[in-house]
This record gives C-alpha cells, structure tokens and sequence, in this order.
C-alpha cells in the first residue's frame, strides 16, 4: 500500500515471513536501528565480555584450582574435625563424674594443730575446709573470681578464642613463646586443668602428688588440643555455677590450702562465705601465683594484688564505687593465729614424734592437741627478737633456739631459729647435735650428791695433769687460767671451774656420771674420757631442757612432749594419746634439792648473773665450748624450765659471746615475758650445812665461802683406808 506522502515515509507490505538469518541494516536516520548487543552472562551492563592474555589467563587458572583443591579439601576435613571433635566430647561428656565426686582433689589428708587451750595455731599437709558451692559463697568472691580470672564466663561455651589470641600476643610482645605465660584459658579449662583432663594421680607413675599436679599444668600443644574437647564437655555436663563450685573447691591457695574454704579459714578465720570485699579480693589475687601473693608471706604484696583486683570489680560492675573505696581503705587482715604465725617449729617436731601414717603420709583429716601455750611463744619469739635487735650488730648470721617446758615435760614453747621459716625447715632446737659445754656439769655433781656428798664438801681447784691410755698427758685448764685453791662443790659449780668437775667425775667414776646423764635425757653416747666430766658430748637443746626438768622435779627423768592426744576429724575417741611425761627416778629427791641450791647460787653469784630475775629465784647452768662455738644457758624458775642455744649453722666461732652472755639475757628476757602475772614460788631446794675447810692440813686454803658459819670439822676417822687415800690424790676432802 503507498503511503500518502504527508512526511510519513513510504507504506511496505506487512512481513509475512521471518528469514533463517537476517543481518541487520544500519541505521541511518532512518526509522530503523541497530539493536543493541547480547549482554555477557553474568553482567548487568552492555560491554562485552574481556579477554584475558595468556599469561592473566594461566594465572587465574592457576589460583582458580588452587582455591577448588582448598575448598573440596576443606570442607571435607571440616566435617572430619567437626566429627572427631564432636566424638571426643561425647566420650569425655561420659567420663565426668557428679560435682560431689570433684570437689575434694586431694590425695593426702591434713593436719590440724590445736594448742594447749584448743585453739589453731598451724596446719601441715593440704588443708581442705569443707565443700562450698557457688550459690552459698560470699557474693563478693564469685565475683571477684569472675571478674579476674574470666569476664566473659557466662558468655562462652568452655573456651575463648579472643582470649587465647590475646594471650598469645602478649606472650610474643614480651619475648615468650606463644604458650608460654599468659594463657588465655577460661576458668572451664582451668577447671579441667585442676581435674589433670580427667587423669587421676597414680603413686606408682608420679614420685610425688606435686609432680603430678605440675605435669598437669604442663602447657603443650598436646594438651591445649586434648582441653578443648574436656573444656566443652564440662559446658555440656555442668551448669557454669556447678563449673565454678568445682573450681572453688579445688584451686590451691598457698599455706597448703585446698580450696577457697580453707584459705578463707587460714587466713581470716571465718568461712568462705561470710569474706567482705577486700577479703575476697585478696583470695582470688592468690589465684595468679599462691605461694607468692599469700598475705603469710607478704602482706604487702598481697594487698598491691587486692586492689588490682578490686579496681577490676569495679570496672566490671561487680562494685560501686562506694564500695570499692571502701574496701581499699579497710584492707584484709590476717587472723590471729595466721598474723602469729606461732608453733611453726613446735609443729613440725610435733609431726616427726607422730607415726607417719597418720602425719606425713596421712590420707585422713587428722587433728592434733598439743602443749603448746601461745602466750609463752610469743613470748620467746619476742624476747629472741628483742636481744638481736639490740644486742647483736646487723648483719649478724649468729643463729639461736629457746625451748620452753613444765617440769614434766610438756613443752611450752620452742623457737627453731631467729627467722620463722618455711614448714619442715632446719630445728635447732631438736635437730642440731651440739657440744653441751659446761652446761653438763651439773650431771657430774648429781652423780656425786647421790652418792652422798654435800654442796658444802670441799675440792682442791689446783693444776690437774692426767695420764690418758693411747692419747697421753691431758691438763685440763679453767676458763680464766686461775685456781682457787680448796673450794666447795657449790663454788666450784657457781663459777664453772673446770679442774674440781674433772675431779668429781673421776672420783665418782664416768660410769656414775653417764648414768645419771642418760637417766636424765641425755641420749648422745657419751665419750668415755675425763673430759666427758666438761661436756665435750654433744646433745640437743630440747635434750639438754629435759634434763634440767629432771632436776626441777625432783630428781625424776622426764620425755619432752608435744602431743597430747590426736584424733581424725570429726571423731571424738583419740586414736593416740600422751607419749611423754615423768618417768622413772635418776637420783634422789634430795640430792636434787641440794643440786638446784647449787645451780640457784649460778645466778645469784656465779657466771649467770645476767640471766638473775629480779624478786623471782631462779637456777640455772652457763656453757661455753671450746673456741666458743656453742654458748648454752638452761635454767628453771619453780613454774617453767627453760633452754637458750646460740651459735652459727657451721660452726664457726663465736666472737666474745659465752654462755653467761648473751644466751644468759635472752634466757632473761624470756622467762621475764613468761612470768608475767604468774606468782612467785620459791624453788624447792635445800639449803645445806655449811662446813669449815681442813684448816689443819691446808690452811693456805682455809677459805670458806662469805657468811657461812664455822662448823665442825668433818670426821674421817671411821672413812675407809682406800676411799680416804683416792680423796687425798683428787684433792676432794
């Protein structure tokens, strides 16, 4: 049809028909056009798709690969891992016991030290107070736990991938292994940690329970890899509060406490949950590194700790800001018998006299009533510490024990060392085997007022040399190079000369001597030479006391004792009691009566002078050995009997120091604390008849002592022929 020419162009047919293919004209401003091209798959625009070169074509063909290789492998152990993994939860998941089953960790029981009035003074072994649960714990320490050792516990599944890597990045920032330090781990590892992964402790695989527990806190890869699994399986078994009670209970808080019970009972004595704010604070700082922060150790570093930990409260909203202030100016203190830290010592002792199995190697709960009265150690505590703080230079390594008793026995008191140690430290009051010096004498002259001698008796105190089998001329010499000539017995004991108690012990006869020695306590074998008769023996402090008791008592021997009776926790029938006490008689009542007359005029006139108690009589027995090595005073009141010790560890002379010294003011100082209030009581002793020197025979020596009267001389005549003859060549008369 033609068009009708009015600008329109020109009519066509209609197309009836669509050729196979048709190439498109131009267009040329024409009513047609070109059309538009096909878009490339996958692209929204109208470009054509971009040809690669053949090396971009290589390379991503290359990477192309690499990255299906990766993801088909991927995918594939993802779902391996994800099912090992899974496994390992489910067998760990079946393994973990009830909470109850957990909550105790330990393989060895405690001991639990009461003194003469029952009340705690110490603690060996693990401690554990007693199961708390995170529900009935002071709320200011499942906080404070929390807030230290894990902010995001209640919004984890066991572990923290943000917390490992955090850790990790300080380990490297401060030159460590990535392991090494910081661990990132949650308090559910830590908890599977203290459960050893589930490993219980074999005696046979371990030399000890704290090597196993370090094998256990052994952060290898190995075990980082077995925790995760264990962590988890924890989640899926407890509720985050049963997770937390197990931690509570097992965490080891130093001073050989087992979970925060006993810790809060060590410490502050009061139960874990009734700790304020700094208490708590100070308890879950002891988490990081126990032994060091433990406020018995150093309070001051443990309070630093407390209020890092309260500033973390703080932050977290655990407390106000109140009652953080508060809680940083009222500081944690120590309980009374934590702050004395008495009986250290004592207890150890206590623990060697005990059989093993039921101290030592205890798996029970064991609690043990001793002697000890915490007034008189303190007592001695101080009074050591007040003579080296203003007698002795600083600096000084002089080392010194006391030991404190009753007259039958019972030991009172004990000081091991100048510094308060750490359990099971060196005692030098029961483990340091020492020459006795001079304070044996008295031994010598009970042996010879047993036999029936009088104080009054008299001894020549002149040169002395004696012929010993296989050693040859021995000349014992006095102190002060001097002789006195003829002295009493009670003189010669006063002022500690030398050659009348070889005398006496020759005369008398060593075997006498020893007797009476051993009888008393004396238990070191005892050289069978003259110069036995000066000491040159060696016995302990605690030995040597004991056998002064002897002689307080009334000439019975005695066995120092601590324990009064011990019994399993909870149990009320002792399974042992008492092992010391007063024993069998040594000597006479009265020679032992005349014996503390003797060892009283020490004191008053003698070379214990500085040991005298002021309106309190009093007795006792200076010792210096040779070169000074050891210096010793002993002596009793009417109530107490009490040793001093002083030396160096190894051996090394003392400088100007002898037993009368030194030894003699601290025993002073002691007995003058330990006295107070008490009663004066006279001693019992007797005073005995004075007698005149032989003029006739020496009257060079016609010396008796002041304000003795002049008695009769004493009648020989009926004497044997024999025994006279042996006096005569001693110089006893």
């Amino acid at each position: 049809m033609a068009a009708s020419g009015k600008g329109r162009g020109s009519l066509v047919a209609d197309k009836r028909y669509t050729p196979a293919r048709q190439t498109p004209a131009r267009n040329t401003g024409g009513g047609g056009g070109t059309p538009p091209r096909r878009p490339s798959r996958g692209s929204g625009s109208g470009r054509p798709p971009r040809k690669r070169g053949p090396i971009g074509r290589v390379f991503f063909g290359f990477f192309g690969l690499i990255w299906r290789i990766v993801w088909g492998v991927g995918w594939r152990l993802g779902v391996v891992g994800g099912s090992v993994l899974g496994a390992a939860i489910l067998y760990f998941l079946a393994q973990l016991p009830d909470v109850e089953q957990l909550v105790d960790a330990r393989s060895r029981g405690s001991v639990t030290f009461l003194d003469r009035e029952d009340k705690v003074y110490a603690w060996r072994g693990e401690t554990f107070g007693g199961m708390i649960t995170a529900d009935t714990v002071s709320p200011f320490l499942h906080d404070a736990v929390v807030a230290t050792e894990d902010r995001r516990f209640y919004r984890h599944l066991g572990i923290s991938p943000r917390g490992i890597a955090s850790a990790i990045r300080i380990n490297l920032s401060e030159g460590r292994g990535p392991l090494e330090g910081n661990g990132g781990s949650t308090i559910t590892q830590q908890v599977a940690k203290l459960l050893c992964l589930g490993v219980p402790y074999d005696p046979a695989q371990w030399e000890s329970e704290a090597d196993y527990e370090a094998d256990c806190r052994r952060g290898s890869i190995a075990r980082k890899i077995k925790e995760v699994p264990y962590a988890m399986a924890m989640e899926l078994k407890y509720s985050k509060e049963e997770i937390l009670t197990i931690y509570f209970n097992r965490a080891y808080l130093g001073a050989g406490a087992r979970g925060f019970e006993a810790a809060a009972q060590r410490y502050f004595g009061k139960s874990a949950n009734e700790v304020n704010a700094a208490e708590a604070a100070m308890l879950a700082g002891l988490l990081k590194a126990p032994s060091y922060f433990a406020p018995t150790n150093n309070m001051d570093r443990a309070r630093a700790r407390a209020n890092v930990i309260i500033g973390l409260m703080e932050e977290q909203g655990y407390l106000t800001a109140d009652q953080a202030e508060d809680a940083r100016a009222n500081p944690a203190r120590l309980s009374e018998a934590a702050a004395s830290r008495s009986g250290g010592f004592f207890a150890d002792w206590v623990m060697e006299t005990a059989p093993a199995f039921l101290t030592k190697q205890t798996t029970e709960d064991v609690v043990i009533r001793t002697t000890l009265d915490q007034r008189l150690q303190k007592a001695a505590e101080e009074a050591l510490a007040f003579v080296f703080e203003t007698k002795i230079k600083q600096g000084s390594n002089a080392q010194a024990a006391i030991v404190v008793m009753s007259a039958d026995g019972a030991v009172r008191a004990m000081v091991g060392g100048r510094k308060i140690e750490a359990a099971g430290s060196f005692n030098r009051a029961t483990q340091a085997l020492r020459q006795t010096g001079s304070t044996f004498k008295p031994f010598v002259y009970a042996a010879a007022l047993d036999l029936g001698y009088s104080p009054s008796d008299f001894v020549e105190d002149i040169p002395l040399t004696l012929n010993i089998p296989g050693s040859g001329p021995w000349t014992p010499k006095n102190y002060d190079n001097e002789f006195k000539g003829l002295i009493t017995l009670t003189q010669a004991l006063a002022e500690s000369r030398n050659i009348p108690a070889v005398k006496v012990s020759e005369w008398v006869g060593r075997d006498a001597v020893r007797q009476v020695a051993n009888g008393f306590g004396i238990k070191s074998n005892l050289t069978d030479v003259p110069s036995m008769a000066l000491g040159a023996s060696e016995a302990t402090l605690l030995e040597t006391t004991g056998a002064f008791a002897g002689i307080l008592n009334g000439g019975s021997a005695v066995t120092p004792y601590g324990l009064v009776e011990l019994s399993l926790q909870g149990e009320s029938e002792p399974l042992i009691g008492a092992t010391g006490g007063i024993g069998e008689r040594v000597i006479q009542e009265q020679s032992a009566r005349y014996l503390t007359y003797m060892m009283s005029q020490v004191i008053e006139a003698g070379t214990g002078t500085r040991a005298r108690l002021e309106g309190r009589p009093a007795a006792g027995k200076t010792g210096t050995t040779q070169a000074a090595r050891d210096a010793w005073f002993v002596g009793f009141t009417a109530d107490y009997v009490a040793g001093v010790w002083m030396g160096y560890d190894d051996n090394t002379p003392l400088t100007g120091v002898t037993g009368g010294g030194l030894p003699a003011e601290i025993w002073h100082e002691v007995m003058v604390r330990v006295h107070e209030g008490v009663e004066v009581k006279p001693l019992p002793m007797d005073i005995p008849e004075p007698r005149v020197p032989p003029q006739q025979q020496y009257p060079e020596y016609a010396q008796p002592l002041p304000d003795q009267p002049a008695q009769p001389q004493r009648d020989r005549s009926q004497e044997d022929p024999v025994e006279s003859l042996l006096r005569d060549l001693l110089g006893l008369y």
